[in-house]
């Protein structure tokens, strides 16, 4: 079904499960039901991993410092779960050799058990021998799954040899591995694609918001058309991220489940620091314990996060009073690297939807997830509380497993081995590589490079594209030419586009990499529109919202 045809459908069929949010929980649990056979239904007020979602680290990590919280269920689990994510979806995320710049040896030692015993919040800088027992345990969660090496631990003169930028007042390196998701955009519409490849018993449709209650029903509204839509599901799930409150006081429940805090980030142009970082995501501390991470984004440098509360979501945007911390932080590492602020190419900034606590330190709130119950007269609720990105299958499950009980429904397939998108069918190895695209040019005649250009882009989604684009007429784009006008035609219409800024923000990398230019973005805004039926002044009205959205949430001015 398109989406007019789902609106369509919606008028005379309730599904039986609604879910509400389309961040990565709510697309994990939608995916799970899907493969359930249930009646389900996904909306969001915005377009599909828009909202917390899309403000994510990057990382796929199994949260090391969360040991010292003696939070071991929670890293147990995240580091099984980014193991997984590193093996289902091969083309998006990576085992990331992660390293600690060390300036001191026994600074915080007593800091680390104190805050374990629950005695000591204040975060404090953390010296070698803390770190080393940290990542002792640390390795000894990772070690029996195999799927990244243990830690490496280097003195001053190896590690100014391996970074030669990096501040000669370090005592130590540590390095270790995570994982970096390069787009989680990306992650979180193919596994939306996967879920309604299941069959038309799993719709989902962006831009449709929770509008309140009518009777027994619950009313959807078309945010594009303004039209209303009762439906009546036998359950509702929750996973509206940092708005679980608003939807729960939309629905007449006045919640407070959530106590978020904003992380900003900025994404740097600067060649130098992309070097001197090479292929390592670099984790540090300020004197105040603040973790700063430097991470290698494409041919880009993102930085981040803060850690501060914060009461309305919607206003989140990344201040100048963060952006200085951030390029003092980077100051204390690679003192000789100057950092302007017109190297900046993108800043992004989203709420983390964390469990209210009383907790005084940011840092110190509780990354777990859990389920919290309610019920809308005989429809109950269940509103998806905490979690972190890394973790969203597992909690997924959970949601799927008592939602099952609820619907009283059996579990016919679980996810824990299951590729995502463009990871399916994966070819592992160069040579495997090689043949799968041979065969790809073979069967779609597509010429030179862009098989390769394809598969790098989308995995085996690939196949797809490019059987897509077979015989018909295709040109690279005049602004952008490493994307061709056929590429975007098949973005748009077979991964639910709505409005430009979708395709710009979402379905590419071209805002986030800095790619874009004002003709770029009138170019896709001409692409888009032909492809849509847009008229000329839908056409320009698209390109000034997208404009818009661009200066205000991510100081980008075209």
């Amino acid at each position: 079904m398109n989406r007019q045809d789902m609106l369509s459908f919606l008028k005379t069929h309730s599904p039986e499960v609604l879910i509400v949010g389309a961040g990565i929980n709510g697309v994990g649990t939608f995916r799970d039901l899907a493969l359930q056979g249930v009646d389900v239904l996904l909306v969001d007020q915005g377009d599909f991993c828009s909202g917390a979602s899309a403000a994510s680290s990057h990382m796929a990590h199994g949260g090391i410092r969360y040991l010292e919280n003696g939070e071991f269920r929670l890293v147990r689990e995240a580091v099984r779960e980014r193991n997984r994510m590193i093996e289902n979806a091969p083309h998006l995320v990576h085992p990331l050799p992660t390293t600690f710049p060390i300036f001191k040896l026994l600074s915080g030692l007593l800091n680390a058990p104190l805050k374990f015993l629950g005695l000591l919040e204040k975060p404090a800088e953390r010296g070698g021998l803390v770190i080393k027992i940290g990542l002792i345990f640390y390795d000894a969660f990772t070690r029996r799954q195999g799927t990244v090496p243990a830690h490496v631990f280097e003195g001053r003169r190896k590690s100014l040899e391996k970074f030669p930028a990096l501040n000669p007042e370090i005592k130590f390196t540590a390095t270790y591995y995570d994982g970096s998701i390069f787009s989680p955009e990306r992650y979180t519409v193919e596994l939306l694609l996967d879920a309604q490849a299941e069959g038309d018993h799993a719709r989902a449709l962006n831009y449709v918001s929770l509008a309140g209650v009518q009777g027994q029903a619950v009313l959807l509204r078309d945010e594009v058309s303004g039209a209303m839509i009762p439906v009546r599901p036998k359950l509702l799930i929750n996973a509206a991220g940092p708005w679980i409150d608003l939807a729960n006081r939309i629905l007449g429940l006045p919640t407070h489940y959530i106590g978020g805090t904003k992380g900003s980030h900025l994404v740097l142009d600067h060649p130098e620091l992309r070097r001197a970082i090479g292929d390592h995501e670099f984790f540090f501390e300020n004197k105040d314990g603040r973790i700063v991470l430097l991470f290698p984004l494409g041919d880009k440098v993102m930085v981040g996060t803060s850690d501060l509360p914060i009461d309305d979501p919607d206003s989140a945007r990344c201040t100048p009073a963060e952006e200085d911390y951030f390029i003092e932080m980077i100051g204390r590492v690679f003192p000789d690297l100057a950092i302007r602020r017109e190297q900046i190419v993108f800043r992004f900034s989203g709420v983390r939807p964390l469990a209210y606590t009383q907790a005084r330190i940011a840092g110190q709130i509780t990354r777990d997830h859990h389920i919290q119950a309610d019920r809308l007269g005989a429809i109950p609720i269940l509103s998806l509380v905490g979690g972190k990105w890394t973790s969203y299958r597992a909690f997924s499950e959970q949601v799927t497993n008592q939602a099952l009980a609820i619907l009283g429904l059996p579990r016919k397939a679980d996810t824990q081995e299951l590729p995502i998108g463009g990871g399916a069918d994966y070819p592992w190895s160069g040579y495997e590589q090689l043949q799968y695209l041979n065969k790809l040019h073979a069967l779609t005649g597509l010429p030179g490079t862009r098989p390769k250009v394809l598969f790098d882009r989308y995995g085996t989604r690939a196949a797809a594209i490019a059987g897509f684009l077979a015989g018909r007429t295709d040109a690279p784009l005049a602004h952008y030419p490493e994307m061709t006008r056929g590429e975007i035609v098949f973005l748009v219409t077979q991964e639910g586009v709505v409005h430009l800024d979708d395709l710009l923000l979402r379905r590419t990398m071209l805002a986030i990499l800095g790619q874009l230019t004002h003709s770029l973005v009138e170019e896709l805004g001409e692409i888009c529109g032909a492809t849509l039926g847009w008229s000329q002044g839908e056409r320009q009205a698209e390109v000034k919202r997208a404009l818009k959205i661009l200066a205000d949430r991510h100081g980008v001015r075209l």
